[in-house]
């Protein structure tokens, strides 16, 4: 046997790791919670109150101020390093039920999760830590770095692209219940299966309204030469909140959000890992 294909059968065997399993599933536990705050802070910028940053980054703050927050938050960046690791190996030989065009952007769909679950449990790690800055305050400070380098603000522009096609490809995601090919929805109820579709699509749009939204307001950043938009999530709900019924826009939203976490609880019982 090859260098290669042992190697290639050591990673299949670390990828089918029962203990690996349980912790990614685990982690879809800890990644609904994560979404749930993040929903509540949407609801109270919505109705005008004072919330911690309205992204990921402050729910995870919000939980880590809670009696026993600092285990919590933990042990949620626990759960999303596996995941990460998880992804990692999908990207690396996972997918194999796909074929051509179609698995490569499987796989490069798992590169992109690997790297969004890596900053969510650095992120816990901060916390945890107690590095309080806040999220949007980097992603400005960034921004402002970025617009004072040489083609800096093409970059910001071309960034903020990519975010808003993001959002795009999410709603649409969301939209055409793509989602399903991951469930294993052969050992679903008629019930479940019902409820996993309308929380999958109410979820993955809402959370493409908020991305695309943002992505729009970093492309206004860039060609206004204006940093203080560009603050990730949290500008994008108030910047919804700000608009004619945006009140009544960015609650349907938060709704939509909460609908996303009690989606990876179902994703943490029937997810295919």
């Amino acid at each position: 046997m090859s260098a290669t294909s042992t190697a290639g059968a050591s990673a299949a065997r670390a990828a089918n790791s029962k203990p690996l399993e349980i912790l990614a599933r685990a982690g879809f536990v800890g990644y609904g919670l994560v979404h749930l705050l993040f929903a509540w802070l949407a609801l109270q910028i919505a109705f005008g109150r004072p919330a911690d940053d309205g992204d990921q980054s402050g729910a995870l703050r919000t939980l880590a101020a809670q009696p026993l927050g600092g285990f919590l938050v933990g042990a949620i960046g626990v759960g999303l390093l596996a995941m990460a690791i998880w992804q990692a190996f999908e990207a690396a030989i996972g997918h194999q039920e796909y074929r051509g065009r179609e698995r490569v952007l499987e796989r490069l769909t798992s590169v992109g999760r690997t790297l969004l679950y890596l900053y969510f449990a650095w992120t816990s790690y901060q916390v945890v830590q107690q590095a309080n800055s806040s999220s949007a305050d980097k992603q400005q400070a960034l921004t402002e770095k970025l617009m004072a380098s040489s083609g800096g603000q093409f970059l910001v522009g071309l960034i903020g692209l990519a975010l808003a096609a993001l959002g795009v490809g999410l709603i649409w995601y969301g939209a055409v219940k793509k989602f399903e090919r991951h469930l294993k929805t052969g050992e679903m109820s008629p019930h479940t299966r019902t409820l996993a579709r309308r929380l999958g699509v109410a979820g993955y749009v809402a959370k493409g309204v908020a991305y695309g939204i943002a992505g729009l307001l970093v492309v206004t950043a860039a060609i206004n030469y204006d940093p203080d938009r560009a603050r990730g999530l949290d500008a994008a709900l108030h910047t919804l909140r700000e608009q004619a019924y945006g009140s009544i826009l960015l609650t349907l939203v938060a709704l939509g959000i909460a609908a996303f976490a009690l989606f990876c609880l179902v994703q943490a019982r029937y997810r295919k890992v």
